[in-house]
């Protein structure tokens, strides 16, 4: 069946007003990167549910987190905005709630580290048009109460508040607990990509007619790198059969949770969105992209992405739409049809009608800025060009020609570095967090 054909028949009749809300199941993994996956080239670990979830839906070649780091991406993420309008949330929050650069620091000797309680959020704009809302696994936007997943509109928190834990003692570092239940912190034994998925099925069992917004950023494959039956034996974070072997217990776990929505009767009306945070460390494999967790180039920014919509998005099918962690907000509440409150702002596009393929790829401009202890890292993408500002060091890329960035064009085209340094300025000037104005340097 030819495209036309496939919008003509399938396309028009599953769009029209359907009998149930459509629900949505959004995963997320923590530092996978772009090559990690099978469907995304990866000649060793073995993800065959993920890349079922590809082939049945829309696969993006062009996908960005919103930041090279857990905190920032994920305030994008849950807000809709770039993470620099709430400030302080440019890295990393430390274990144990630490600020790790000026700005960061001046607001946890505040209490004020954390995605703001008066954010309008994701969760709380999806459970205000009547849906059931969950976040099963990692949070990452802040330690103190007023902070915490139930404040933000979701119904169930179950996971851990901070960056990572061992995936058996479930503790932060080597014994600050850190793994909750809503508001309280709970013992329970189990692996903990594991722990995650058993929780996700189980809410899942829960639910009847009410719509539901489930959102699963797994721990999995962040540091420490501890498989399923490592238990007991001592850390190796160089580990690539440990990094294999957890992404692959992940993979079973979306697995499982897949068919829990295969036996609600809730697939066709359910979408499901699985991408990363941001690119990979070291161990992991960014291929054939540059850098890796941390830096603005493509490898610590680009991220595995896809979406499963039957009967509106079509199977098999593959994307170059530049996306950003931003764009799922107004993606999912097109999609749903959830309204935002009047005068929320929203920094993402809704994507939604070139994963319908009604709308052709567009060309935009999006940016990334990154702070941790003294380093500044920035970057711009205008169509095909990127311009990288490196602690000092400047480069210029083709991404069209050079999506290794393996060749500086700066020296030759320094008008069209000028021109994206110009629009990096007049972004960042707009992106001004109200809650520093206070703070100075």
């Amino acid at each position: 069946m030819d495209r036309r054909s496939f919008l003509a028949s399938g396309l028009s009749l599953s769009l029209a007003p359907r009998q149930k809300k459509l629900n949505v199941l959004f995963i997320l993994a923590d530092d996978l990167g772009y090559g990690d996956l099978g469907c995304y080239g990866s000649p060793q670990i073995r993800t065959p549910n993920i890349d079922r979830l590809a082939s049945s839906g829309v696969k993006f070649t062009q996908f960005y987190c919103n930041a090279p780091e857990c905190t920032p991406t994920r305030t994008a993420l849950m807000s809709g905005q770039y993470q620099q309008r709430f400030g302080g949330l440019e890295c990393a929050i430390g274990l144990g709630d630490v600020g790790r650069y000026d700005e960061a620091i001046w607001l946890q000797k505040r209490g004020e580290l954390g995605l703001p309680p008066s954010a309008i959020t994701m969760p709380r704009i999806m459970k205000s048009g009547g849906y059931d809302t969950a976040i099963v696994g990692k949070w990452h936007l802040g330690y103190l109460p007023k902070f915490s997943p139930n404040r933000h509109g979701f119904d169930e928190f179950y996971g851990i508040l901070g960056g990572n834990a061992d995936y058996f003692q479930h503790t932060e570092g080597t014994e600050l607990p850190c793994f909750y239940h809503n508001d309280k912190p709970i013992q329970q034994e189990g692996y903990m990509t594991d722990l995650l998925t058993g929780h996700a099925v189980e809410w899942l069992k829960q639910r009847s007619k009410t719509p539901f917004f489930l959102y699963l950023p797994y721990t999995c494959p962040h540091l420490p790198l501890q498989g399923p039956d490592d238990a007991g034996k001592p850390l190796d974070n160089t580990s690539r059969e440990r990094y294999r072997k957890m992404i692959e217990r992940m993979d079973q776990g979306v697995g499982e949770v897949l068919a829990q929505v295969d036996r609600m009767g809730a697939a066709e009306n359910t979408l499901v969105v699985f991408t990363s945070d941001n690119g990979a460390i070291p161990v992991g494999r960014n291929t054939p992209l540059r850098g890796f967790k941390s830096s603005v180039w493509e490898g610590g920014i680009r991220m595995p992405c896809m979406a499963r919509l039957p009967g509106a998005i079509r199977p098999g099918s593959t994307t170059t739409q530049v996306g950003l962690s931003i764009d799922w907000m107004p993606t999912i509440l097109a999609a749903t049809g959830v309204r935002a409150p009047a005068g929320k702002k929203m920094d993402g596009v809704n994507l939604l009608p070139v994963l319908k393929q009604e709308k052709e790829p567009f060309a935009r401009t999006v940016f990334w800025r990154y702070k941790r202890l003294a380093a500044r890292r920035k970057a711009v993408r205008s169509g095909d060009w990127k311009y990288v500002w490196d602690t000092g060091k400047e480069e210029l890329h083709n991404l069209a020609d050079d999506p290794g960035e393996s060749n500086d064009l700066l020296s030759q085209r320094p008008e069209i570095a000028a021109d994206l340094k110009k629009k990096l300025s007049v972004w960042e000037a707009d992106v001004q967090a109200p809650r520093l104005r206070d703070f100075s340097s």
